[in-house]
């Protein structure tokens, strides 16, 4: 069955947010409008109501509603037509969202990758892992430490920290595989994550199993990514041979 937004009533008993959430609301808008998409109940050409409206109809802010519908303009999900309005794409332009990782992103650059499984255990989440995950403390994680190649030469020290219930990987799946890709297996699509980008200098340790001098710079990077439901599925803290590796982060103005 097909509808559109304009009907105020399945707007509201269909979109609910949660505020106690650590997904941002204009994620969880944009999440819950494309499965209405997805699933037919919002139909192809249907018309999405202006952005002052869908707010006070959610009871969210305008820019809450601006950024959802922004995020599935970019997506394909919808598209803006002047005169009529924003209104659902064809299904044939619709393209999927998932973050990627090291793994996926060297794959993609033909950059050979391998991974060398240096720790792989069952333990207790310290405070900070904890409060990362929104779990309570001294709850059971997966731990994971690796050290990935690319083209031959290491690359990057890994670390990650899983809810014990979301994945518990064997090492030969690490070793074979990014997390990602096992996390997507298991059924857990990261959808959205939470991204600190730095630098400072290496450690002795890290430097030997780098292969860097002792004081090199590393870039770092800690992430927690959720599912579209608000799960958490891991944390990650990351260090990478600056003289080896670069972030690019693309922008646009809107």
């Amino acid at each position: 069955m097909t509808s559109e937004l304009s009907d105020p009533g399945n707007l509201v008993r269909r979109v609910d947010v949660d505020r106690t959430s650590p997904v941002p609301l204009y994620f969880q808008v944009a999440t819950q409008l494309q499965e209405l998409i997805e699933s037919g109940e919002i139909g192809v050409g249907a018309r999405i109501e202006n952005e002052v409206d869908l707010a006070e109809r959610l009871r969210v802010s305008r820019p809450t509603t601006r950024r959802a519908i922004q995020y599935l303009v970019e997506r394909g999900m919808l598209v803006r037509k002047r005169g009529v309005g924003t209104i659902v794409a064809h299904p044939s332009v619709r393209r999927p969202v998932e973050l990627s990782s090291l793994y996926d992103d060297l794959v993609a650059g033909d950059r050979e990758p391998r991974t060398e499984v240096l720790d792989l255990r069952v333990t207790q989440a310290s405070d900070a892992i904890a409060q990362a995950l929104q779990l309570p403390p001294g709850t059971e994680i997966t731990w994971i430490e690796r050290l990935r190649y690319a083209s031959g030469e290491p690359l990057a020290l890994m670390r990650n920290a899983i809810p014990r219930t979301v994945l518990e990987p064997a090492r030969e799946e690490l070793a074979e595989h990014g997390l990602y890709v096992l996390l997507r297996r298991a059924g857990h699509v990261p959808r959205i994550a939470t991204q600190v980008i730095g630098a400072r200098s290496a450690t002795t340790a890290e430097a030997r199993t780098l292969g860097e001098r002792r004081g090199a710079s590393l870039l770092t990077m800690t992430r927690t990514a959720w599912d579209a439901g608000g799960r958490a599925l891991e944390y990650g803290s990351h260090v990478y041979r600056a003289s080896r590796y670069s972030f690019e982060i693309n922008l646009s103005a809107g």
